[in-house]
């Protein structure tokens, strides 16, 4: 119907000069109109141009005074002429809102006299406000200052309208020819074909986009920092261990067990089985002379060392617990073949009873590499992180000293986040301890550069994320995994 109208109007005019106008007259809704305007302009029966149209309409708040009245009119109306009336009295005539701005704009043009009681400071009053709202209502024109008083006060806003003015195109004719899509067997066997013009064909039209499966950006980046790692030398720790023994989560770590991480505040325990009997006890007996007495030159912490504390099972809190395993089976292959050098990674879950919040989960994902030789000093351990997070495409980056129990000297390792604006802490790393090492059997001179960081955090920094729980959890935009690119620019 609005197309119908369009084209038997241009039949016999030479413009349609305003769409709104145009569906007005006709009766036709202006959505239908531009819907018509916007099909016969693709194929060319039409010429159109915008146009913008800006006028002040007004708000509900501005309505509904429009309506009533002004609140500071209606409170001045509501103070009798003569004598006053108690301000609490008055207060319950009004909703609270608008008590508040008519007191606020009735004290500020002198109307009436505020305090305990109120009363009238003038015989009568004009309201100018409800009267320049009528006429914005009206479609007539105000002045610029009272547009800017009533625009202050939330009364009115600016509205922009979009039409068209219509003009006849190089296609053009009364009526629309309609073209057939498809060759029917109809069409062939009646020969119908030869007299149907067919609509063309874009061959530079997008097909429908295929459905397929995408990647989580956490996958890609654990992908991306396996390459590094291989890259570098590195081979795989396996992972498989969630559930893990205090004792190589802890213990065999040289942690001692009053520290405030083995408490179930910060640790989730297994009820069942809740703990394990196999350990190796002849290092078992190492670690307890460590830990109780010392040893390797260090006065180890002077308690006493419970088995049934390192017999309790919990989920891992780092894959540390991991690197102990390996570290104790290349020691004891060093007593049988002679010492070989080692570079090992993994990357897997962890768990911690920690509280979520922008930067941190119950439940994340750690990466841990380690290299083990002789002679390993800090400077190595700082060389191989800069070109390790190079790769990463995060060359900014600053060290700063801190403790470990395992670890001697220790580093927390700090990016800049672009989101957040500020330094954000993204690992921990250091030289493992002689008495974490020699108790497992490595000689004296072999040293362990190690360091630790969850996957989420360099993630986050690389794709702009400045909410952990918008990248991993239940939160997560599924239009964000669609969306994110294949290659991170900046990893090499």
């Amino acid at each position: 119907m609005a197309e119908q109208a369009i084209l038997s109007y241009l039949e016999t005019h030479e413009e349609i000069a305003d769409s709104g106008n145009f569906a007005a007259e006709c009766g036709i809704d202006h959505a239908e109109i531009v819907n018509a305007i916007k099909s016969l302009h693709g194929f060319l029966y039409v010429e159109s141009q915008d146009i913008k149209k800006e006028t002040w309409v007004l708000t509900d708040e501005g309505k509904r005074y429009a309506a009533e009245g002004s609140p500071e009119v209606q409170l001045f109306l509501a103070v009798p002429a003569e004598g006053s009336i108690a301000k609490d009295e008055l207060q319950k005539k009004f909703d609270p809102a608008i008590f508040k701005i008519g007191c606020s704009q009735a004290g500020k043009n002198k109307w009436v006299e505020m305090g305990r009681q109120v009363s009238r400071k003038v015989v009568q009053v004009e309201d100018k406000v409800k009267d320049l709202l009528l006429k914005i209502q009206k479609g007539q024109v105000i002045g610029q200052a009272d547009i800017n008083s009533l625009k202050a006060r939330k009364l009115i806003v600016l509205q922009t309208w979009k039409g068209y003015s219509v003009r006849k195109g190089p296609s053009y004719a009364p009526q629309r020819e309609k073209f057939a899509t498809d060759l029917t067997r109809e069409n062939l066997q009646s020969g119908d074909w030869k007299k149907l013009k067919f609509k063309e064909y874009n061959f530079n039209a997008k097909g429908p986009p295929s459905e397929c499966g995408h990647l989580h950006p956490l996958n890609k980046m654990k992908d991306c920092i396996k390459r590094i790692f291989r890259m570098m030398g590195f081979e795989e720790m396996p992972t498989n261990r969630y559930v893990e023994s205090s004792f190589w989560n802890f213990d065999a770590l040289f942690q001692p067990q009053q520290h405030p991480a083995r408490d179930s505040h910060d640790t989730f325990f297994l009820k069942t089985p809740s703990t394990t009997m196999q350990l190796p006890e002849d290092y078992v007996e190492r670690v307890k002379q460590v830990h109780e007495s010392g040893g390797y030159g260090s006065r180890g912490y002077n308690y006493e060392w419970k088995r049934e504390e390192a017999n309790k099972n919990l989920l891992r809190t780092h894959t540390t617990a991991i690197s102990s395993r390996m570290l104790y089976k290349l020691a004891q292959d060093t007593k049988q073949n002679g010492f070989t050098p080692k570079k090992y990674f993994s990357i897997d879950r962890v768990f911690r009873n920690e509280a979520v919040d922008r930067t941190h989960l119950a439940e994340f994902h750690q990466i841990e590499g380690l290299i083990c030789d002789r002679g390993l000093t800090l400077g190595h351990l700082i060389g191989v992180l800069e070109d390790f997070f190079k790769r990463l495409g995060m060359s900014n980056l600053r060290f700063k000293p801190a403790y470990n129990p395992y670890t001697e000297p220790s580093m927390e390792i700090f990016s800049y986040h672009e989101g957040f604006g500020k330094w954000v802490e993204i690992g921990n790393s250091g030289m493992f301890r002689p008495e974490m090492l020699q108790p497992m059997g490595f000689p004296e001179d072999v040293r362990v550069i190690a360091w630790g960081l969850s996957l989420e955090r360099p993630t986050m920094i690389l794709y702009g994320i400045d909410n952990i729980r918008d990248l991993f959890g239940h939160r997560v935009d599924l239009d964000l995994i669609k969306k994110s690119p294949l290659c991170l620019i900046g990893i090499k």
